[in-house]
């Protein structure tokens, strides 16, 4: 070996590291498989399966937005959300072909993920009340103005059209960071693992059983709120 070459100490040192965990990882997939569902049940008119997928989506909002406190290091909001300036000098240099060390979100990645849940909760609390003031089912429709269920009824649709709009934008960044940086955010979320040095410290991992008693927790806040709304 020439001594006087150098050496790539960074990538002898990589190891691979769990960095998303199992209930991350099925709430991601979970969503992206209703989401798809709630479109083709709702182009096909079969609204009775359409409410209940809308309930399942919810569930999983409420079980993330919890799981957001409660989890995983690199599930918790407090582990990845950072200021507007950051995102945007994140997003000066998102051009820049870089190694991905990154363990978790980016500070632009976390601003899509509060986006998206934001809009998703949205669109499922509306079709909710909706579905509610449609069949005139809900303890609250009869006492809302019908100018505001209007404004509910228009604006589960103006949700529905900004969560397509934002879902295409997240598929274009992870296209985009594939294409210009060499980082492939798929493969992580699909096995929980990425390769990354020593130096950097593997994440702590909250229990199966705390994602499943939040889990539990959240069903039970959606047949609450499907009774009540």
């Amino acid at each position: 070996m020439d001594a006087d070459k150098p050496v790539n100490t960074q990538k002898q040192a990589a190891r691979p590291v769990l960095v998303w965990d199992v209930p991350t990882r099925l709430f991601h997939w979970l969503v992206v498989v209703l989401v798809a569902a709630a479109y083709a049940t709702s182009e096909l008119n079969w609204m009775g399966w359409h409410v209940r997928i809308g309930e399942m989506l919810l569930t999983l909002v409420l079980f993330r937005l919890l799981w957001g406190f409660f989890g995983s290091d690199t599930a918790r909001f407090r582990n990845f959300m950072s200021a507007p300036a950051a995102a945007w000098q994140h997003l000066r240099h998102v051009l820049r072909r870089e190694a991905d060390l990154q363990v978790g979100h980016n500070s632009a990645g976390g601003w899509m993920v509060l986006l998206l849940l934001a809009l998703l909760l949205g669109e499922t609390l509306s079709g909710l009340y909706v579905n509610n003031d449609v069949a005139d089912d809900g303890p609250l429709t009869q006492w809302v103005p019908a100018s505001i269920a209007n404004a509910i009824t228009a604006l589960h649709t103006i949700l529905w059209d900004a969560l397509l709009a934002a879902v295409a934008l997240h598929v274009l960044a992870i296209a985009v960071y594939a294409v210009a940086k060499g980082h492939n955010l798929l493969r992580p979320m699909l096995t929980g693992r990425k390769r990354l040095p020593e130096r950097i410290r593997a994440p702590r991992q909250a229990s199966t059983i705390r994602a499943l008693l939040l889990l539990v927790l959240s069903a039970t806040l959606v047949t609450l709120l499907a009774t009540y709304l």
